[in-house]
């Protein structure tokens, strides 16, 4: 919950930078008329959404968020995509807290590359993903605890479309997190941030810095529907000569989802707002702009495939967390292997939804 509120906080120090700006420039009395006629519309709209969901306060988050989704964008002013970052903050935690939607993915991701890993002292992950870090505590912790030569990690997380300045402060303030984190745990690790504004084909690889003296693994969660050079993509990972790459897609079935799940239900909102994006983009974006356009399991499997890559059978003891993870949950969900053998669904009531796959080049 502390994240939500420094994200206001960020807003919050946005409107003191516009103030001591328009301090040397104009009237003290003019400035301060300008500054409270901003300020309590967007930040405290956005205190009062984190103090109604740290409350617990479903009838008020939801009457919140509504206007939240009105108000945010990420192609607004600051405000807007303040508004925007945060809606999508909050609309996580509010499906991770009912849902194994996004930490399905992470556990299953994080068991094959402890594996991977298995004997290695100098470990590097590359992430790319939408996910702001959220996968890695459990990852650091699982490394301190597993051997008497604890492994150092050097983390290096590619942010698309990361140029915002919003977004760079959010990300520092994950890594200082992570930092900390890490100390406490007694892993040695070190933290980088890539931001990449332009297609993840177009990916400077010297940016990541690849050791030959590391073990590699790439990571990429909910990323690679948003390039359009899908197979250059997979070919750029296999240069990289990772130990392991690690996959994570929503299942692009858009036709379900009316049937499945109950009207109100978070699951159900889920899959709308997944085939809604895909919707305005498919209709509204050139097919070489197109940033949502889904593929199944088994496309995604051809491509991994073709682009000279293997896959991974997850070990029995990551399908044993995955079954205990998704336990903690209401019934209906449940894990099934794909049919190929090339990773596992999480699925609901029987209707896969997401995918996790590992891969060796």
């Amino acid at each position: 919950m502390d994240t939500l509120f420094r994200l206001v906080n960020l807003q919050q120090q946005h409107y003191q930078q516009q103030s001591d700006q328009s301090n040397s420039s104009r009237t003290s009395s003019s400035s301060k008329s300008s500054t409270q006629q901003n300020q309590p519309h967007h930040a405290q709209l956005l205190l009062e959404t984190a103090k109604a969901f740290a409350d617990k306060n479903s009838g008020r988050v939801k009457e919140l968020v509504w206007m939240l989704n009105e108000l945010g964008s990420p192609y607004g002013d600051t405000d807007q995509k303040i508004a925007f970052y945060f809606l999508q903050a909050l609309f996580s935690r509010m499906t991770d807290s009912v849902s194994p939607w996004t930490t399905f993915g992470h556990v299953a991701c994080n068991g094959a590359i402890m594996d991977a890993f298995e004997g290695e002292t100098k470990l590097h992950i590359i992430d790319i993903s939408n996910t702001y870090c959220t996968q890695w505590p459990t990852l650091l912790e699982a490394l301190a605890t597993r051997t008497d030569e604890t492994e150092h990690l050097r983390l290096t997380t590619v942010v698309a479309g990361g140029g915002e300045a919003v977004v760079q402060k959010v990300m520092r303030e994950i890594g200082q997190r992570m930092e900390k984190f890490a100390r406490l745990m007694g892993v040695p690790f070190t933290f980088n941030v890539i931001h990449h504004t332009s297609d993840l084909s177009n990916l400077n690889l010297s940016e990541l810095d690849v050791k030959d003296d590391e073990t590699l693994a790439v990571n990429c969660v909910g990323a690679l529907h948003a390039a359009r050079r899908r197979d250059s993509v997979v070919s750029m990972f296999r240069s990289l000569r990772p130990r392991i790459v690690t996959v994570v897609e929503e299942e692009a079935d858009l036709n379900f989802g009316s049937d499945g799940f109950a009207r109100t239900c978070n699951e159900r909102l889920m899959l709308e707002r997944a085939a809604g994006r895909a919707v305005v983009d498919l209709v509204a974006c050139p097919s070489d702009d197109s940033a949502e356009r889904r593929e199944p399991a088994a496309r995604w499997s051809r491509r991994m495939h073709g682009g000279g890559f293997s896959p991974v059978a997850f070990s029995d003891e990551v399908s044993d967390d995955v079954r205990a993870l998704l336990r903690r949950y209401r019934e209906g969900w449940s894990m099934a292997q794909c049919s190929d053998s090339a990773g596992i669904f999480l699925s609901w009531k029987d209707q896969a939804v997401v995918w996790a796959s590992a891969w060796r080049p």
